[in-house]
Order: structure tokens, then C-alpha cells, then sequence
């Protein structure tokens, strides 16, 4: 298998792409910065009618979709809410305008897209049966999958990955409190009573590579485990993984201001289950926090 990978540099991208390679499929990687040889692309997301060169595709057998501009990291001024959503649905145009142009385009396309389609439903358990939320990430998801459902009018297969918090050492949210943790500095946020819904970042390659072979799935399919966790559970797991008490309580505004954006992904309480996944026949591999902490911390 051919798969063409877009935001292969980022978190997710670079394990993904890894995993491939070790399966044995080769991986070209859409990059917007200069080639670096016959396994990279160049393309420009933002530009949405000549962007991309279908021709450069030429054997691509699956495509897996994860360009975007990072939530984490900088405060979401109006400007940079703009280039989240620009990133996403204008670089999903970009993409599928090309894909569709194909002499011959891929059997599948795996796009990403987030839990951020549900809003915070206070806890409420919810599927991809639900309807969208309300809320800035609700609207740019919304906008989203739908461009990226454009691709299905040239016979692809399209699957959109509702990716819950991917916990990895290496970058989002576990990346970014690890250092507190082990300094036994961390602790619940605000009440801790808030459901997150998460997935490992290992958990996340394995379920994105069986969907790549289960032609029967289409549409959203949430990536996250079977039991998300309250943040006080969390908290509580994780400070049980680096052996270190987590007696403090830090409160709202103290996040907001240390991790910008992403706080979204701590502070919403949504309780976002598998359904489909789980139906098509996946079985996870760290389906507990406790077990899937171990996993990524290694």
C-alpha cells in the first residue's frame, strides 16, 4: 500500500508514518516546506485550486489526512482562530480537489477531525450518532468533515477521525503537564469533575491503521477509548505513573494562561464513546488509563 500522509511532522503524523513504514507500506509525505527526496511531496494548503499537483500522486493507494494548525500553544486570538480553521477545511479543499482530479484516486481517505464536534455536553455520553455542538471548535469540525466528504463523489471511501485527547509524552496535553507531575506539581483542575475522552497516542496508529483496511467503514468514527475519565481520575492516574502525590487543586485561570488553547481540550466535559469502532470490530490494546499511561511512558 501507497498511503500519502499530510502533517507527518506533527505528533501524530510522525508515529503514524513510522508505523506505516514498519508494516512495510511506503509512505509519501505531503510537506508545505522544500522536498527532500522521492518520498515527499510539496503542497500548499491554502491554496485551494492548484495547491497540489494530483499528477504528484500517481499510486496512491489511501490517504491519511492530519494537516492543521496546532490548538495548543498560543492564545486563540481572533487572527489565529482563523488560521485554525483555515488550515483545516481550506487545506481539506486543497487536498480533495486534488484527489478527485486523479486518474486514478486512492480507495480510501482518512481525515482528521476531533471530538470538538459534540462541544461540552457537560458529561453526557454521546456517539457519531450525536448532532454537533455549539462553540467555536464545533463549527470549524462541522466544516470540516464536510469538505472533507466532497472526496466521496470520485468513489473514495472517506472516514472521518473524531480523535479524542491523544496522550503522548512527547506533545499535547500529557506532554505539557509530565513536567509538573514528576516535580509533584500537579493536581486537578478546578473541581476535577470533567469528563475528558481520550486515546493513546499508540491506541491512535493501531486504530487508524485497521481502518484503512475495513472498507465497509465510512463517515465519522471516534478515536478514543471505551472509558474516558474524570481530570481528578486523570490526575489521580497520572501521578500514580511517575510516583509522585498530586495534592494540589489548580484553578481555572492558572490553566488558561499555561497552556492557551488546548485548555479547551482539559476544562469541556465531554463523554465521547467508540461506537463505531467498536461495532467494526476493533479491540483496544490499552483500553484503561492506567494501562495506556504505562504504555506511552514506556
Amino acid at each position: 500500500m501507497k498511503v500519502a500522509v499530510t502533517g507527518s511532522s506533527g505528533l501524530i503524523g510522525t508515529a503514524l508514518a513510522a508505523g506505516l513504514r514498519d508494516d512495510g507500506h511506503e509512505v509519501l509525505r505531503l510537506v508545505r516546506g522544500e522536498t527532500t527526496g522521492p518520498g515527499t511531496v510539496r503542497w500548499d494548503p491554502l491554496a485551494e485550486r492548484d495547491g497540489l499537483d494530483p499528477g504528484s500522486l500517481d499510486g496512491v493507494t489511501a490517504v491519511v489526512h492530519l494537516a492543521g494548525a496546532g490548538v495548543a500553544g498560543k492564545r486563540w486570538t481572533a487572527s489565529y482562530q482563523a488560521e485554525i480553521r483555515d488550515s483545516r477545511v481550506r487545506g481539506t479543499r486543497t487536498l480533495v480537489r486534488a484527489l478527485t482530479a486523479m486518474a486514478t484516486p486512492p480507495g480510501v481517505l482518512l481525515s482528521g477531525s476531533a471530538i470538538g464536534w459534540y462541544g461540552d455536553t457537560g458529561g453526557r455520553e454521546v456517539t457519531e450518532a450525536s448532532p454537533a455542538g455549539s462553540g467555536f471548535l464545533a463549527e470549524v469540525v462541522r466544516d470540516w468533515e464536510a469538505a472533507a466528504a466532497e472526496a466521496a463523489v470520485a468513489g473514495i471511501r472517506v472516514a472521518m477521525l473524531r480523535s479524542g485527547v491523544v496522550l503522548s509524552p512527547r506533545g499535547g496535553i500529557l506532554g505539557r503537564l509530565l513536567p509538573l507531575f514528576r516535580l509533584g506539581l500537579g493536581g486537578k483542575i478546578g473541581s476535577g469533575s470533567q469528563v475528558m475522552s481520550w486515546i493513546g497516542l499508540s491506541e491512535w496508529v493501531a486504530a487508524a491503521r485497521f481502518l484503512l483496511d475495513r472498507d465497509e467503514v465510512s463517515g465519522p468514527v471516534n478515536l478514543t477509548t471505551p472509558n474516558p475519565v474524570t481530570n481528578a481520575d486523570f490526575t489521580s492516574a497520572l501521578a500514580a505513573a511517575v510516583h509522585r502525590p498530586a495534592l494540589m487543586a489548580v484553578p481555572v485561570p492558572a490553566v488558561k494562561l499555561a497552556v492557551g488553547g488546548v485548555s479547551s481540550d482539559i476544562l469541556s466535559s465531554a463523554r465521547v464513546l467508540p461506537r463505531r469502532l467498536l461495532d467494526a470490530g476493533y479491540r483496544f490494546q490499552h483500553p484503561d488509563i492506567a494501562g495506556a499511561l504505562a504504555a506511552e511512558l514506556g
